[in-house]
Protein backbone atom coordinates (compact mmCIF):
# COMPACT_ATOMS: atom_id res chain seq x y z
CA UNK A 1 0.00 0.00 0.00
CA UNK A 2 2.71 1.96 0.11
CA UNK A 3 2.98 2.44 -3.33
CA UNK A 4 -0.65 3.43 -3.77
CA UNK A 5 -0.35 5.83 -0.74
CA UNK A 6 2.78 8.04 -3.57
CA UNK A 7 0.64 7.71 -6.19
CA UNK A 8 -2.16 9.40 -4.27
CA UNK A 9 0.07 11.80 -2.93
CA UNK A 10 1.51 12.95 -6.35
CA UNK A 11 -2.26 13.69 -7.16
CA UNK A 12 -2.58 15.28 -4.40
CA UNK A 13 0.03 17.51 -4.88
CA UNK A 14 -0.59 17.84 -8.71
CA UNK A 15 -4.27 18.84 -8.19
CA UNK A 16 -3.35 21.37 -4.95
CA UNK A 17 -0.74 23.08 -7.40
CA UNK A 18 -3.52 23.39 -9.80
CA UNK A 19 -6.08 24.74 -7.33
CA UNK A 20 -3.52 26.70 -5.58
CA UNK A 21 -3.24 28.92 -8.46
CA UNK A 22 -6.53 29.97 -8.96
CA UNK A 23 -7.46 29.92 -4.92
CA UNK A 24 -7.92 33.48 -2.97
CA UNK A 25 -6.87 33.11 0.12
CA UNK A 26 -9.14 36.21 1.88
CA UNK A 27 -11.58 34.62 4.45
CA UNK A 28 -14.58 37.30 2.71
CA UNK A 29 -14.00 35.59 -1.14
CA UNK A 30 -12.26 32.35 -0.60
CA UNK A 31 -15.50 30.76 -1.04
CA UNK A 32 -16.44 32.97 -4.46
CA UNK A 33 -12.89 31.92 -5.57
CA UNK A 34 -13.72 28.23 -5.33
CA UNK A 35 -17.04 28.50 -6.67
CA UNK A 36 -15.12 30.14 -9.61
CA UNK A 37 -12.88 27.08 -9.85
CA UNK A 38 -15.47 24.90 -9.99
CA UNK A 39 -17.76 26.93 -12.75
CA UNK A 40 -15.21 29.40 -14.72
CA UNK A 41 -11.73 27.29 -14.73
CA UNK A 42 -12.05 25.07 -17.42
CA UNK A 43 -12.03 21.22 -15.61
CA UNK A 44 -11.76 22.81 -12.71
CA UNK A 45 -14.46 21.17 -11.38
CA UNK A 46 -12.57 17.95 -12.39
CA UNK A 47 -9.53 19.18 -11.05
CA UNK A 48 -11.36 19.83 -7.63
CA UNK A 49 -13.12 16.60 -7.43
CA UNK A 50 -10.23 14.74 -8.07
CA UNK A 51 -8.05 16.51 -5.18
CA UNK A 52 -11.42 16.08 -2.78
CA UNK A 53 -11.72 12.55 -3.37
CA UNK A 54 -7.78 11.60 -3.67
CA UNK A 55 -7.97 13.03 -0.12
CA UNK A 56 -10.46 10.05 0.40
CA UNK A 57 -8.72 7.74 -1.03
CA UNK A 58 -5.50 8.45 0.35
CA UNK A 59 -7.12 7.89 3.92
CA UNK A 60 -8.08 4.63 2.68
CA UNK A 61 -4.93 3.66 1.81
CA UNK A 62 -3.55 5.35 4.98
CA UNK A 63 -5.83 3.02 7.11
CA UNK A 64 -5.14 -0.21 5.01
CA UNK A 65 -1.51 0.55 5.64
CA UNK A 66 -1.57 0.94 9.33
CA UNK A 67 -3.91 -2.11 9.51
CA UNK A 68 -1.06 -3.96 7.50
CA UNK A 69 1.36 -2.84 9.91
CA UNK A 70 -0.52 -4.42 12.64
CA UNK A 71 -1.29 -7.76 11.27
CA UNK A 72 2.18 -8.10 10.36
CA UNK A 73 3.13 -6.59 14.07
CA UNK A 74 5.35 -3.91 12.49
CA UNK A 75 4.56 -1.90 16.02
CA UNK A 76 7.26 -4.18 17.36
CA UNK A 77 10.03 -2.06 15.27
CA UNK A 78 9.33 0.97 17.96
CA UNK A 79 11.17 3.77 16.00
CA UNK A 80 9.86 2.92 12.66
CA UNK A 81 6.16 2.53 14.30
CA UNK A 82 6.55 5.92 16.00
CA UNK A 83 7.34 7.95 12.83
CA UNK A 84 4.82 6.49 11.32
CA UNK A 85 1.96 7.34 13.53
CA UNK A 86 3.70 11.04 14.10
CA UNK A 87 3.22 11.04 10.03
CA UNK A 88 -0.12 9.96 10.61
CA UNK A 89 -0.75 12.68 13.16
CA UNK A 90 0.87 15.01 10.35
CA UNK A 91 -1.66 13.98 7.64
CA UNK A 92 -4.90 14.41 9.71
CA UNK A 93 -3.98 17.94 10.58
CA UNK A 94 -3.30 18.63 7.12
CA UNK A 95 -6.38 17.47 5.90
CA UNK A 96 -8.51 19.55 8.34
CA UNK A 97 -6.54 22.35 6.87
CA UNK A 98 -7.34 21.43 3.86
CA UNK A 99 -10.80 20.87 4.84
CA UNK A 100 -11.37 24.25 6.26
CA UNK A 101 -9.66 26.56 3.35
CA UNK A 102 -13.28 27.04 1.37
CA UNK A 103 -14.51 28.72 5.10
CA UNK A 104 -18.23 26.90 3.68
Amino acid sequence: FGSLLGICLMMQILTGLFLAMHYTADISSAFSSVAHICRDVQYGWLIRNLHANGASMFFICIYMHVGRGLYYGSYMFKETWNLGVILLLLVMATAFVGYVLPWG
